[in-house]
């Protein structure tokens, strides 16, 4: 009989596991697969992480505390989790994005420089914003690796005397004399609780405990571009990770050259998929988008794409994150529904979702994210 089951060990299975193995507690994690792999959401080898959140800025606490655990799970590792490059959010003065970002900011006294066009130019050579756009400048902003980090989570969980079983599915969960039991194919498990944080395999497995959510998966395509002209203009000594709102509600993101080419993406706008049967192939209707984004706004990275590939948002209606205990499911913790930017929580996420699991009151509150706004 373990105290808690986690089902997924992606970005915040694999951080949720780490802070209930921390706590002592008798835990167990399965996953479909063997992660860090790259058929889900945590992949791609670098995520941004920021501060001046435009999203809302009720996500701020959370991330403070993600940037304080990051750092000690560095320390504990001895891994390199983080680098920071500071971040510039880029739009017209009255977009989301700089609106959003401007206001988070306010709110928790985050220093900020406002930068006209001309001057982001000036200053960070590889973006050509339009006449009318200004950028939001954070220097505390930068890079996660996420296969490191979960790594880190995973080998810290063990040390700490968490089980974890890897390609391991979970065929069915049900609750029998009042503990939660899940089939699997390496046997079954009883627990007292469960803290499901599959990502776009969530919804089936909360049907199973009659737990509803309305979920979709967004396939998105990642792409790293290698034919840049000048290189110093993309170090990322030189060059923050960017956001830039070109069209109303329409973002892409471009980070620097981390050794692999500059990586660009657009930011939603995916097809809804399934998990099972999405389309892994990346073809040129994925790729033609990015790259006239990117000739447009960052042509020093050239056209050539080196590489890409297929990542899954697993979106909530309002695309905020659901972190619960469902009031009529007090034996399941709901995460990692983080609507594809919730890597760079995953640290606080983990620490949350196994205080909730233990009976604790969260350390942060996640009211903002509770299930029943959904009721």
């Amino acid at each position: 009989m373990y105290d808690t089951l986690v089902v997924g060990l992606g970005a915040m299975g694999s951080a949720s596991l780490y802070h209930l193995a921390l706590r002592g507690a008798h835990v167990v994690g399965v996953d479909a697969h063997d992660p860090p792999h790259t058929l889900g959401s945590t992949h791609g080898r670098s995520r941004i992480i920021r501060e001046a959140y435009y999203e809302h800025p009720s996500y701020v606490p959370l991330v403070r505390r993600a940037y304080e655990n990051w750092s000690a799970l560095e320390r504990a590792s001895g891994a390199m989790l983080f680098r920071r490059t500071g971040g510039l959010m880029m739009g017209a003065e009255d977009s989301g994005l700089v609106r959003g970002a401007l206001a988070s900011a306010a709110e928790h006294g985050i220093a900020l420089e406002t930068l006209a066009s001309r001057e982001i130019t000036e200053r960070f050579p590889a973006f050509r914003p339009a006449a009318d756009m200004i950028g939001v400048l954070e220097t505390n902003a930068g890079v996660l690796f996420p296969e490191a980090c979960v790594r880190a989570h995973l080998d810290g969980a063990r040390a700490a005397g968490a089980e974890v079983r890897v390609d391991t599915r979970v065929t069915a969960l049900s609750r029998e004399d009042g503990q939660i039991v899940a089939q699997t194919t390496s046997g079954p498990i009883e627990a007292r609780r469960v803290v499901i944080a599959a990502g776009p395999w969530m919804s089936p497995l909360l049907a199973m405990l009659g737990i509803a959510v309305p979920l979709v998966v967004e396939r998105q395509t990642l792409h790293w571009f290698d034919d840049i002209q000048d290189a110093a203009h993309f170090d990322p000594s030189a060059c923050p990770v960017g956001l830039m709102e070109h069209e109303r509600d329409r973002i892409f993101y471009v980070m620097p050259d981390l050794g692999d080419g500059v990586k660009a993406a657009i930011h939603y706008e995916g097809a809804f998929v399934s998990p099972e049967t999405v389309d892994r192939e990346v073809s040129d209707g994925d790729t033609r988008p990015v790259q006239a984004l990117v000739a447009r706004f960052v042509p020093g990275a050239g056209q050539r794409i080196r590489e890409s590939a297929v990542c899954l948002y697993t979106n909530t209606p309002d695309l905020d994150f659901i972190i619960d205990r469902p009031a009529a499911a007090q034996d399941v913790v709901l995460v990692s529904a983080c609507s594809g930017h919730g890597f760079k929580f995953a640290s606080a996420i983990g620490e949350i979702a196994a205080q909730l699991a233990l009976g604790e009151s969260p350390s942060l509150d996640v009211g903002h994210f509770s299930a029943a706004r959904f009721a």
